[in-house]
């Protein structure tokens, strides 16, 4: 029982002085976090045994899974992880032991403190802090109602599954199933920790065969709004993973790219796992230069160094996945590929979100929205033209999807500003010139009118110069030319 009882109290300190060691190729200026190492336990402790003989019957599968796992083979069992303290929030009482449903990344830590040390800097770690944002908005009010205990079972059922909920605990101490079950990434648990291992590692097996797969990946970053899987599925790197899977070495141990496998990346590879040169690491963005979310894409640092931070540079993140890419292409290719993305990003900023953005600001400033947000057309144009169109295209140029980059990205990109959105900018500006601000109505005009004058936007206004009209005119009729002459 004494064993029983300190068994997660103690790990912190037993740990360290079972074995601590750090990985090899990791050197910084700073002291980096040490990986404590736990030799397995010569045998499974009296309280697991009695949970898995039990479960054995009730849960075969739970169980089946667990016997698959290293924990097993660790004989690191139900008990090791699942019991609880007397003042845990989540803390109940089970077959006479306390224990709490949630394993967290607290709970993790005791183990694996790297892992969770990493995780816990990473933009994941972040995601369930969406409450004022305009998806949330959009999960409880526009597309849902407070109908289920409160909340809405849009946002219970779709964002925060991915997002992560805050899981509260009931009074009578059971967890609130507006918030449980639940695996989103950002999770907020009852004992202060943020994030679930399990998002990516499914329990009870926590294969790295799995974790590894870009269906990992799938249940969260897919649809119109980060379609990274289907942009990673049409591309060169996905269609070559799919063809030989079984050439891709899932379940070595050190699984190094270049090394272990070569037939093409997954999205650990590129975001998290070992090179040569690098560690694994669990902080997603840790190789990320750009940041594709926002409106207006910037640097990955931008943000911080405006708030006085000192984090990662984006050259220095930048140069970290060029390692990734170098380890089966060259230097050269890996610049020209940069070179090609930063331009769609560029492009993508400077003709269409930038000006979109001032816009939608100009309107506000002049008082021509209302403070609600979606109720007026214009509203829902410019965030399908960032949130999804703008998306898609930044995304497959990312990671190499050219039709996401055309015909799901700039195509619609183009369309939804010029068709929908200026037309509804000066139907806005029209109605409240006519209920008496006409002041903001020229400075409204004033500045679309600089934005149109740009070089980009002259075939709109129908002021490209005279060759450069002819010049496609003489390129179009050649293409009529050769498309009659082929298809007859």
């Amino acid at each position: 029982m004494e064993y029983a009882r300190n068994v997660r109290r103690c790990l912190s300190i037993l740990l360290p002085l079972i074995a601590v060691v750090s990985l090899s190729w990791t050197s910084t200026a700073n002291a980096e976090a040490k990986a404590l190492v736990l030799k397995p336990f010569k045998q499974l402790s009296d309280e697991s045994s009695e949970c898995a003989a039990c479960h054995k019957e009730k849960n075969p599968s739970i169980y089946a899974q667990w016997g698959r796992s290293k924990h097993y083979g660790a004989n690191v069992g139900c008990y090791e992880c699942h019991a609880a303290d007397k003042g845990d929030k989540d803390a109940i009482k089970h077959e006479g032991r306390l224990i709490s449903v949630i394993v967290s990344p607290k709970d993790c830590a005791q183990c694996h403190n790297q892992e969770v040390e990493e995780f816990t800097k990473s933009h994941h770690a972040k995601a369930g802090k969406i409450m004022g944002s305009l998806d949330n908005f959009l999960a409880e009010v526009v597309e849902g109602a407070m109908t289920f205990n409160g909340k809405s079972p849009a946002a219970v059922n779709g964002c925060w599954q991915c997002h992560g909920s805050e899981v509260k605990v009931l009074p009578n101490g059971d967890l609130d199933p507006t918030t449980w079950p639940n695996t989103g990434i950002g999770r907020i648990n009852p004992d202060g920790s943020i994030g679930a291992c399990t998002a990516c590692h499914q329990r009870h097996e926590f294969s790295m065969t799995q974790a590894r797969r870009p269906e990992a990946c799938g249940k969260c970053h897919l649809g119109p709004d980060h379609p990274q899987k289907e942009v990673y599925d049409e591309s060169k790197h996905g269609i070559n993973f799919y063809a030989n899977v079984d050439r891709m070495n899932l379940d070595s141990s050190k699984w190094i790219v270049g090394e272990d496998y070569d037939a093409a990346p997954t999205c650990a590879t590129c975001h998290m796992s070992a090179t040569r040169e690098q560690a694994v690491t669990h902080d997603v963005g840790d190789r990320i230069s750009w940041t594709l979310r926002p409106a207006v894409s910037e640097k990955i640092d931008a943000k911080a160094i405006a708030q006085g931070h000192k984090v990662k540079s984006w050259q220095d993140r930048r140069a970290d996945m060029q390692d990734v890419c170098q380890s089966c292409h060259t230097k050269s290719m890996t610049d020209s590929f940069y070179q090609q993305f930063d331009s769609l990003v560029n492009l993508y900023n400077d003709k269409f979100a930038s000006p979109g953005k001032r816009l939608m600001g100009m309107l506000k400033e002049q008082k021509m929205l209302t403070e609600t947000a979606f109720d007026e057309e214009i509203e829902w144009t410019w965030f399908f033209l960032w949130h999804h169109e703008g998306r898609r295209a930044r995304h497959g140029a990312a990671m190499q999807a050219p039709d996401y980059v055309q015909w799901h990205g700039m195509f619609e990109v183009a369309e939804r500003f010029y068709i929908e959105m200026v037309p509804q900018y000066l139907e806005v500006v029209e109605k409240a010139e006519h209920e008496g601000n006409t002041q903001g109505a020229e400075k409204a005009r004033k500045l679309l009118d600089e934005i149109l004058a740009r070089p980009e936007h002259a075939w709109f206004t129908g002021n490209e110069p005279d060759e450069v009209k002819a010049a496609r005119k003489a390129a179009q009729k050649e293409f009529k030319a050769r498309y009659l002459s082929e298809s007859k």
